[in-house]
């Protein structure tokens, strides 16, 4: 390379270093509102309610100053009596720090399905200081659908347990969507909408995610007064205490979505009617989209804008979604930068600081008409570095490597995991383990963070430990070894059978390494019956089934340990899910070959045995029961009114999805109770139909068994039974006697699979 060629390069990495710093500096200004002694006490409120009196053993400090570049750290030491001394540069670095501790020094463990706290006593020596720091600025958490899959029934105390694991786990960025319908509300009233327009507008609580998005409206209202209220009580305590700990909330701004009224108000506004959104027709779909071009945008934006700052405070990010599985009418570049420089100027019209905050969804889940010119386009309309976009599903479909990191704006890799909060062993380990690192390590990465962004939680934790753990890390872990260690904090103990069966989930059903694979749980057990199902695996059931002989082979000595008892049911309900599919084949191959006795057998074991086994199992354990979600629905219910509107939007979301099944089984769950009068009686139908059909020498015609079945699954949104909600018989009872009634069974398959001959049901 000549003298002249060389220096035109290097001036060209210089001008681009420098463009990189300058464009992060737009960030500069994102820090913790609260003092670093408010984030000391937060930090010490939550080890008094996770440790109680052991938590006076850590003393604890924040000082932003131990950071000179915005990204967190936490320095741990030990000091007299035993103690500890903790300080971070924030609460969270605080909080995340000491959890670190407590893992690794401590063989401690925090999680949704139950926590693992048996500190030794004295607490163990630190060799001089243990300093845990991460290379990156923010570490994100959830899915604006999050909100309604998994959130939406939560009172205070589930939302202070959250934001606790939030703060252990090193969450500084998390969305804060509670309550914005309050404040809608509000600016609609002052626009002159009538309280008709704005029940015809918001849908029910179980859907408020999709009518936020302009996907729906108006199905499961309308929202009750009360249901306002206590929203917005939620989110100002939700608030001040993400804040308490350091946190940045991500506040919602304008998308465009209007109600119809807005058109009588203002009949000249360019509002567009988008075309139904999934199988919805237009009586609950067919958004009204406000153009951001519209001066109308820019008014309707402010006020509302204006009224989150004002109600809510701010901490200058915000997140909104245009064409969120939606179409835009053009894709002209030209039009598509304006819309984003419309949107984005309702937000620095109220807040000169503000930072739009994107899901980059919409380049994965419409990839026709997202091309580069179009990304970049939407992208460019922003200033660069006031933007930053989730890459929502990096870890199956990255869009960051064929945007040249979304051309410039900064981004949070984010790993999606799962859909519509559907029970069932999931991960892509191997893809976690070794994404973050290559979007940090891409040519002219404009990486700012790593995030979790699940539809629905309280399933997989381990997935998520596992994430969480390694936005601290600067290269990926050896998943065996950490995995072995994850096994001793669940449960307290080193134990050979349970340090196997991690090894070979890990290995498995936690390492799908399909290109792209969406993780919906397609089991034909959660799904209605048909001829058309889904059966296939990304994993060997063979180590599944392994895996399930070493819990039962370890059960005994561990069943006092509620992380246990939680990972005994879930590992048996995987072994069923997956032996209900062989037991569909079974039904559906003597059908075919018109063999009754086989079809009777077949279905016989499955309706009267296996499903109601299944239900009785999750039955046995708190984390499974449909009573409890039911529940927590009704309690935020001032009448009986409420109560039964509260009722069919919890029944609806996990079963129909929609008046008329819609979205049939999208957020389909395992719990005790629906799998009885949800799921057994549908495969009980099929099983009667099938056998009905096959005596009277007559086909089986899916469309009418659709209109029966479709009664079925109505008939148990309104049923009204009342489910339990506090757990019933003995786990290790229940899981020990499937157990031997399926595990030889279960070996059989395997070795008739391996040798090619046909599978005999259980006689």
């Amino acid at each position: 390379m000549s003298y002249s060629k060389a220096l035109y390069v290097a001036l060209i990495v210089v001008c681009f270093f420098l463009t990189v710093s300058c464009r992060f500096s737009t960030l500069d200004h994102i820090k913790p509102k609260a003092s670093d002694k408010e984030q000391a006490r937060a930090v010490s409120g939550l080890l008094r309610r996770l440790l109680g009196n052991r938590s006076t053993e850590f003393i604890v400090s924040v000082n932003r100053s131990l950071s000179n570049d915005s990204l967190d750290v936490c320095e741990l030491r030990s000091a007299k009596n035993n103690r500890i001394v903790a300080t971070g540069s924030t609460g969270v670095a605080l909080a995340s720090g000491i959890y670190n501790y407590l893992k690794y020094f401590c063989n401690c463990h925090v999680s949704w399905s139950g926590n693992q706290l048996a500190v030794p006593n004295p607490l163990p020596q630190l060799t001089g200081v243990l300093r845990i720091n991460t290379p990156h600025r923010f570490r994100y958490y959830q899915n604006v659908c999050t909100v309604s899959y998994s959130f939406v029934w939560w009172d205070w105390p589930r939302w202070e347990k959250e934001i606790d694991w939030m703060a252990l786990n090193g969450i500084n960025l998390p969305l804060a969507f509670t309550g914005q319908e309050a404040l809608w509300q509000e600016v609609y009233r002052a626009l002159g909408l009538n309280e008709s327009e704005l029940e015809e507008f918001f849908s029910g609580p179980a859907f408020l995610a999709w009518n936020r998005m302009a996907n729906m409206d108006k199905f499961g209202g309308p929202l009750p007064q009360s249901w306002h209220v206590n929203q917005l009580y939620l989110q100002f305590k939700i608030l001040e205490r993400m804040r308490a700990f350091g946190m940045i909330p991500v506040l919602p701004a304008f998308s465009g979505n209007v109600p119809k009224g807005i058109l009588r108000l203002y009949p000249k506004a360019n509002v567009t009617r988008l075309g139904p959104w999934a199988h919805f027709n237009c009586s609950f779909s067919c958004s009204y989209i406000l153009d951001p071009r519209d001066q109308l945008f820019l008014q309707i934006g402010t006020l509302y804008l204006s009224e989150v700052v004002k109600q809510f405070g701010t901490d200058h990010i915000y997140n909104t979604d245009t064409f969120n599985e939606m179409t835009p009418p053009s894709s002209d570049p030209t039009y598509l930068s304006a819309i984003s420089r419309s949107v984005f100027a309702s937000m620095t019209a109220v807040d000169p600081n503000a930072i739009w905050l994107m899901q980059g969804w919409l380049f994965f889940s419409n990839q026709t008409f997202w091309k580069p010119p179009q990304i970049q386009a939407l992208l460019h309309g922003v200033p660069l570095g006031r933007m930053i976009v989730l890459d929502l599903f990096a870890e199956a479909n990255p869009v960051f490597t064929y945007t040249e990191s979304f051309y410039g704006q900064p981004f949070i890799w984010c790993m999606l995991n799962n859909f519509g909060g559907n029970s069932g062993f999931f991960g892509t380990v191997e893809s976690i383990n070794s994404g973050p690192f290559k979007a940090l390590h891409f040519p002219n990465s404009t990486l700012v963070g790593i995030g979790m962004t699940p539809e629905g939680i309280e399933q997989n934790p381990v997935i998520y430990e596992l994430m969480s753990e390694l936005a601290w890390r600067k290269e990926p872990v050896n998943l065996a070894k950490w995995v072995s260690l994850y096994a001793v904090r669940r449960y307290g103990g080193m134990n050979d059978n349970l340090t196997a069966a991690w090894k070979l989930l890990f290995t498995s059903v936690y390492n799908c390494t399909i290109p792209g694979y969406v993780n919906h749980n397609h089991s034909p057990l959660v799904r209605r019956p048909s001829f058309r199902m889904r059966t296939d695996l990304w994993y060997e059931p063979a180590d599944l089934f392994e895996a399930w002989r070493l819990f039962m082979e370890a059960a005994p000595s561990f069943m006092s340990k509620e992380t246990f008892q939680y990972d005994l049911v879930d590992v048996t309900r995987q072994v069923l899910q997956v032996l209900t599919s062989s037991f569909y084949q079974d039904i559906t191959d003597a059908f075919a070959n018109k063999k009754m006795p086989e079809l009777l057998t077949a279905g016989g074991v499955l309706v009267y045995d296996l499903l109601p086994e299944l239900n009785r199992l999750l039955s046995s354990n708190q984390n499974f029961l449909l009573g409890t979600w039911l529940e927590q629905a009704q309690s935020k219910a001032l009448n009986e009114r409420e109560a039964q509107l509260y009722d069919m939007n919890a029944r609806n979301q996990v079963t129909l999805w929609g008046p008329s099944g819609e979205i049939l089984d999208y957020a389909n769950k395992q719990w005790g109770g629906l799998i009885e009068d949800y799921y057994a009686q549908r495969w009980g139908l099929f099983v009667q139909t099938l056998v009905e059909c096959l005596d009277r020498g007559l086909p089986f015609k899916q469309d009418t068994f659709n209109q029966a079945i479709f009664q079925v699954e109505q008939g148990f949104i309104y049923n009204g039974r009342k489910y339990p909600t506090k757990p019933q018989g003995d786990t290790y009872d229940i899981a020990h006697r499937i157990f031997l009634k399926y595990y030889p069974q279960a070996m059989k398959r395997l070795q008739q699979m391996e040798e090619n001959t046909p599978i005999s049901p259980i006689p």
